[in-house]
């Protein structure tokens, strides 16, 4: 079987969904979970994509200069080696940070305040040319569930999806790495556990059981749009996605 590489930060954001999803799409997934004990490989020899989840940690350095998690610079390097050596890529929520800030992007703590539950993404023009985001629609749900926001994207980068107070929801680096400032793992169980103890629900005031109810009501519509999202990037992956070679002729250079 091919194998992914799963990062799973939090023990409160596994794959969930999203593995299954992979799983669906032929791949075989060895999960790592570093706040586990669980030691990161050096390179991403003998995987044939990186899946980077979520969590609540901020990506990037604490007040006195140490990462937020001992393991950040390695995945941060790891991150860095596979966009240099084209190995499909997905960051997730915290994922997509450490995407970002792995190549000079810039991550802070947003000023417009944390983005919890249901929402809507915008497509950019520039994702009716990606092979993963050509066939999302114009405008699709997603999960929300973060404070800190990607402010500066890495140089190079193309931007996918946008949001009013959110401007960098998606982003492609290179013609493999993706990042999703959003969720689409979690299932209704997910987003209970988050809900019952969340201090960026306590933060804003919202009823913790109409925050759920309200991504239950979503969950199809979600799975709808990601589920053939996750089933591309594990074709990607998988060197079975047509057309790849045509799309990466349009790229601009980045200087890998």
């Amino acid at each position: 079987m091919a194998t992914a590489l799963v990062i799973e930060n939090d023990p409160s954001d596994d794959p969930r969904r999203l593995g299954e999803w992979l799983v669906e799409g032929g791949l075989e997934l060895r999960v790592l979970r570093p706040y586990a004990g669980e030691e990161l490989p050096a390179d991403l020899d003998g995987y044939v994509a990186l899946v980077v989840l979520g969590g609540e940690q901020q990506p990037y350095p604490l007040p006195d200069g140490s990462p937020a998690e001992p393991w950040f610079p390695q995945l941060e390097g790891l991150l860095r080696k596979a966009v240099r050596h084209r190995v499909p890529t997905l960051g997730i929520c915290l994922g997509a940070q450490l995407l970002a800030t792995a190549h000079a992007g810039l991550v802070e703590r947003s000023a417009s305040g944390p983005e919890v539950g249901p929402t809507v993404v915008g497509k950019r023009d520039a994702a009716d040319n990606d092979p993963l985001f050509r066939y999302v629609p114009l405008m699709p749900d997603v999960f929300q569930w973060h404070t800190d926001e990607i402010t500066e994207l890495p140089h190079g980068a193309t931007l996918l999806a946008a949001s009013t107070r959110y401007p960098h929801q998606a982003f492609r680096l290179g013609d493999r790495a993706w990042g999703l400032q959003f969720h689409i793992e979690c299932d209704t169980a997910m987003i209970a556990d988050w809900a019952a103890d969340s201090r960026l629900v306590a933060e804003l005031g919202y009823d913790p059981e109409l925050v759920v109810a309200a991504c239950a009501r979503v969950m199809p519509d979600v799975e709808e749009v990601w589920q053939p999202f996750a089933i591309r990037f594990a074709d990607l992956a998988l060197g079975n996605l047509g057309g790849e070679e045509s799309f990466r002729r349009d790229l601009p250079l980045l200087g890998q």
